[in-house]
């Protein structure tokens, strides 16, 4: 099983950035954290990497309900989608399947939670153009 969705879009990065966090809020996720790899490797180890960012997107209501169900599913949080520059204006988006994550996890109470966020992940992925 794949632990991810992704589509490769032809636009460019930062374009591809601010439509996934629409398309994210659209589906009632927020993005909670935003790490630009590219910029950390440079500071770190002063090489130069692909554009490559990690969105921590979390949609709150359902946050909440698997966090009653299970007090260390913080873990697991917030489902990460990545937006990485391939050149010549191609753009990778891929997001996490949670359905996959939760494979992990011994608790039948989060496997319709994890497929409602999947289902809306697929959609986030499938607005991008």
């Amino acid at each position: 099983m794949k632990y991810y969705f992704e589509k490769t879009l032809n636009t460019d990065f930062e374009t591809t950035v601010e439509t996934t966090i629409e398309a994210l809020k659209s589906e009632g996720f927020g993005v909670l954290s935003e790490i630009d790899i590219h910029d950390k490797l440079k500071e770190k180890l002063d090489v130069d990497f692909r554009r490559y960012k990690i969105l921590g997107a979390c949609n709150p209501q359902f946050a909440y309900e698997a966090l009653q169900e299970e007090d260390k599913i913080g873990i697991m949080l917030p489902c990460n989608v990545i937006i990485q520059e391939f050149g010549n204006n191609k753009v990778q988006v891929a997001a996490v399947d949670p359905v996959a994550s939760m494979m992990a996890i011994d608790n039948p109470k989060l496997t319709g939670i994890a497929g409602i966020i999947q289902e809306k992940l697929k959609r986030v992925i499938d607005k991008l153009k």
